[in-house]
């Protein structure tokens, strides 16, 4: 018996198949093999088609069953993760309207800021727990102002997961941990957040239905089915937004706990299990996987857009395709903790909620052209999103959080050793690497949604570490030399 994960990345979408019994997973796959397009009409806009993660989860899916030799009557549950934030629009025959306006588009700004102010600052926060700002809500808004052609036609909208489980089962719902990174949940009366869909003029009928997060949500179609290679009628019975899920997948799930992804962005993510939020909503808190009205479970997120999406980049343009991520490393490894005295800020992939949804662009300081070397560059870079966590976690430390330990998936970013001996030298944190991924723990879900697994202590078992990265109390003062010069530079934007 196996079960069936999905990641619905802005890179690509990866699908796993894992072993009920041994909570191993016996074959992956992702497609696009380069990253998926990110459509930008304007500074600032990011788009992408649903379409396209339905052809890239069909390619996936094929690769995966071919490659594990499983059969499709052995798929007992579907799970699905997703990029965060986004907003998919259909109308009554479920058909896209427009392209998804995705996590790092920073064209609602505007919105948000407004409504904040004119709804109210402590309205906001105690209620929504977070400034409207960027989010889904507010990305509605725009459309509602600037395609009133589109708006009208509109009979649902989705998070990018929703429309992933709406074509694999005709079905639309959501839930209380989607509504709230939409900023559309209420934390105080524990319902859809009424007053903001007041001020923005949308009506109720557009939201989908609540489900809980680990139920059936749905069935496999006979189309879609058909399209996969899967059995008809398997039950989906788990969606999360990915760094829930991330959380999820490294068995964060309680008070105390820290997850941490490093991809195309990169975020902190700490369980709280008290009410609580930023005053300037720098970071923001959702609700957790396994929140309820009667057990409280936030999820307190810190999100930087310029993380992996920067050492891609550095890839295409300082180096070239030809060269692996493995061998940059190699190179960034040559130059001292510090880079030389060079100082790169990460944020030039949209604006950033740490820095007040700023969009103050990816800059380089302190390069001396008879001294620097590309290594220098490189390190530079990784050093620079490192500080750039640090930043984000000493925000979180101010609202009363401890982040002593954190645990990471060894993928992107905490696949290169000098990100992560720095993000343990310069935050004194202690770094667990676990042999797992977004896709195998929505399989997980999945299987705890249909009540294989009792409960996530079943679920997560088998999770296992691969590495521990203690931090190096010799080079604490390089790290936090180079820090307060990567400050410094901050502070002069």
């Amino acid at each position: 018996m196996y079960l069936l994960g999905y990641d619905i990345g802005s890179s690509s979408v990866k699908a796993s198949l894992v072993d009920v019994h041994t909570g191993k997973c016996v074959a992956s796959a992702f497609y696009p093999k380069t990253e998926a397009e990110i459509i930008t009409l304007r500074p600032g806009w990011a788009e992408q088609h649903p379409e396209m993660w339905w052809e890239n989860l069909r390619a996936a899916t094929g690769a995966v069953m071919q490659k594990s030799g499983a059969k499709k009557e052995d798929v007992a549950a579907i799970g699905i993760s997703y990029q965060m934030h986004g907003l998919v629009c259909v109308d009554k025959n479920q058909n896209v309207l427009r392209p998804a306006i995705i996590w790092c588009d920073s064209r609602a700004v505007p919105y948000g800021e407004k409504a904040f102010r004119m709804l109210g600052e402590e309205k906001c926060l105690t209620h929504l727990l977070n400034s409207p700002g960027n989010f889904t809500a507010s990305k509605l808004a725009w459309v509602k102002e600037n395609e009133p052609e589109v708006y009208e036609k509109i009979d649902k909208i989705m998070l990018p997961g929703e429309y992933i489980a709406m074509k694999l089962t005709g079905e639309i719902y959501t839930t209380v941990s989607g509504l709230s990174e939409g900023m559309f949940w209420d934390f105080q009366k524990n319902g859809l957040a009424d007053f903001l869909m007041d001020f923005y003029g949308f009506d109720r009928s557009l939201i989908p239905a609540v489900c809980p997060t680990f139920s059936e949500q749905g069935r496999v179609t006979a189309q879609a089915a058909g399209e996969l290679g899967l059995k008809e009628g398997i039950p989906v019975a788990y969606r999360a937004g990915d760094q829930p899920n991330n959380a999820l997948s490294l068995n964060v799930f309680n008070p105390g706990e820290i997850a941490s992804t490093a991809g195309t962005s990169g975020v902190v993510y700490g369980v709280n299990g008290a009410v609580n939020y930023d005053p300037e909503s720098r970071v923001n808190t959702f609700a957790h996987v396994n929140h309820t009205a009667e057990q409280t479970r936030l999820g307190v997120l810190l999100c930087i857009n310029g993380t992996g999406i920067l050492n891609s980049w550095m890839k295409r343009t300082v180096m070239s395709e030809e060269v692996s991520y493995a061998e940059m490393n190699g190179m960034a490894a040559q130059a001292p903790i510090g880079s030389g005295g060079i100082s790169i800020l990460p944020f030039g992939n949209g604006a950033e909620r740490m820095l007040r949804n700023r969009e103050a662009g990816c800059s380089v300081h302190g390069v001396n052209f008879n001294l620097h070397t590309r290594s220098h560059l490189l390190r530079a870079a990784q050093e620079g999103i490192v500080f750039a966590f640090k930043y984000g976690i000493d925000i979180m430390k101010g609202m009363g959080m401890s982040v002593e330990k954190i645990h990471a998936g060894h993928a992107n970013m905490f696949l290169s050793p000098i990100f992560r001996e720095t993000l343990a030298g310069v935050t004194g944190a202690v770094i667990e690497l676990y042999d797992t991924d977004g896709s195998v723990g929505a399989a997980k879900g999945a299987g705890m949604g249909v009540g294989i697994y009792k409960n996530s202590s079943e679920a997560f078992a088998t999770l296992d570490k691969l590495d521990v990265i203690e931090p190096k109390e010799s080079d604490r003062a390089a790290y936090e030399d180079a820090y307060g010069r990567w400050l410094d530079c901050l502070n002069r934007l």
